[in-house]
């Protein structure tokens, strides 16, 4: 269904894949795996003619359906509902049905417009017809997509629900009767577990050609009957003709075996050249000893490259600035999409040492819910409690800070003291030691003047 010969994939000047030749025929499960940054999403563009490679030529015979990880394709003002019929051209015809039919109720007489409903209706139900609704209705309904969501604009919905009306189209394209090739870039992101394992079951009894890249270990291990692993060092593929499970010891294996056939290769290389050095001083036994150097160097050239282990970045996360008892505070906050309300006057206050998980539905506003929040470079209270006071050292006998250097009282309305209306980001977010006087009292803040208040511990 697609073959790509001598196929070369380059980002830049990094060669992602060297030639090589792939074929995915009718009734191969695919899962392409190999570790972030191989080139497995590029791979699957090129595959799907979303790109051009670098070298070889892709043929393709029949549908591709290809799922990107970020859809940004088709009419933002269409309604998700068309959008899924729109699979099969069913998007057309229905919406011209209605508008002859709204012509007719007008003019019943029409014979021009009797005939072109007729010729509609009959294509409509050659392609399936108010069957195909139902089919596309009962796909979107195991996605999560309910009927409120299907009639909304694509440019109104999220973008976990705009990934699973792409993915809804996909399969009811599918689901016409011509084996489809099926593309897909982590299918499962954005899917609760109803909706994975029904697609799950959808994939297995999927009869054309199928490509999956997926960190969903069970959805491979279900799906999947071929793997096709990206080795970035050697910028080769590994093709198993097995399933996951088999995949992962015979890959294990394989590694064992090279690592053992480089090393014997190796003892036979400094064997044949150390006899060969001991030979090569007598006269007679030259000759032999440069027949010895052939066979090493015939040995040496043969080995494989030294398989290098895929680096893993040790982190080390630095000990933060101390901060006031509640770092984050919000008020008031909304969110709509055209004239879908998300969210409304959210109140809501994040103490210091607090672990926040954000829980709801696909397409309840999660997502932008979290987007809300401000950048860390410009993140300010916003609103004003005493664990947010600070000074800098300030003195009774000086109006000045003991570090002048510092941005904080650089781009303060008022040097001399904080101020409510202080809007410098460096000013909240810096780890300062409260200003006293001689009797040992706090000085210059607002904690000190509030009844009630009382000074935070540093």
């Amino acid at each position: 269904m697609i073959t790509a010969t001598d196929l070369e994939l380059r980002a830049g000047a990094r060669i992602l894949l060297n030639p090589t030749t792939l074929r995915v025929q009718a009734g191969d499960r695919i899962g392409l795996v190999g570790r972030n940054g191989a080139g497995k999403t590029t791979s699957l563009r090129v595959l799907a003619a979303e790109t051009q490679p670098h070298g070889g030529g892709i043929a393709s015979n029949g549908p591709v359906g290809y799922l990107p990880q970020d859809p940004r394709t088709g009419d933002l003002e269409q309604t998700a509902g068309d959008r899924v019929l729109s699979a099969r051209g069913l998007d057309e015809l229905r919406n011209g049905l209605v508008e002859v039919g709204l012509a007719l109720a007008d003019d019943p007489t029409s014979d021009a417009l009797v005939r072109r409903y007729g010729n509609l209706e009959e294509r409509f139900s050659g392609l399936g017809g108010y069957a195909a609704e139902a089919d596309a209705a009962r796909i979107c309904a195991h996605l999560g997509l309910p009927e409120r969501v299907l009639s909304q604009p694509v440019g109104t919905l999220s973008g976990g629900q705009r990934r699973r009306i792409e993915l809804a189209r996909i399969l009811f394209a599918d689901s016409a009767g011509e084996p489809t090739t099926l593309l897909l870039d982590e299918p499962t992101n954005h899917l609760d577990a109803d909706s994975i394992g029904w697609l799950r079951d959808f994939l297995k009894g999927h009869r054309g050609g199928l490509i999956v890249i997926s960190h969903d270990v069970e959805l491979l291990d279900a799906v999947v009957n071929k793997v096709w692993y990206l080795d970035a060092n050697r910028a080769e593929i590994d093709v198993y003709n097995v399933g996951w499970k088999t995949y992962q010891k015979q890959r294990e294996a394989d590694e064992r075996r090279r690592h053992r056939e480089r090393a014997n290769a190796e003892r036979k290389i400094d064997s044949l050249t150390t006899q060969a050095d001991k030979m090569r001083a007598k006269a007679t036994k030259a000759r032999a000893a440069q027949q010895m150097l052939r066979r090493a160097e015939a040995l040496s050239a043969g080995l494989s490259d030294v398989r290098a282990n895929d680096k893993v970045a040790k982190l080390r996360f630095p000990d933060p600035a101390p901060c006031g008892k509640t770092p984050l505070t919000a008020e008031g906050l909304s969110k709509s999409y055209g004239s879908l309300e998300v969210f409304t006057d959210v109140d809501l206050a994040i103490d210091r040492g607090t672990r926040v998980v954000v829980l709801g539905l696909n397409g309840a506003g999660k997502t932008p819910c979290s987007g809300c929040w401000p950048a860390p470079s410009r993140a300010i209270p916003v609103r004003y409690g005493p664990a947010t006071a600070c000074g800098s050292g300030i003195t009774r006998r000086s109006t000045r800070p003991s570090t002048p250097s510092a941005p904080c009282w650089r781009t303060c309305a008022a040097p001399h003291r904080i101020r409510l209306t202080c809007n410098c980001a460096a000013c909240w977010g810096r780890s300062c030691s409260p200003g006293t006087t001689s009797t040992n009292q706090p000085v210059c803040c607002p904690a000190a003047r509030r009844p009630g208040w009382r000074w935070p511990c540093w």
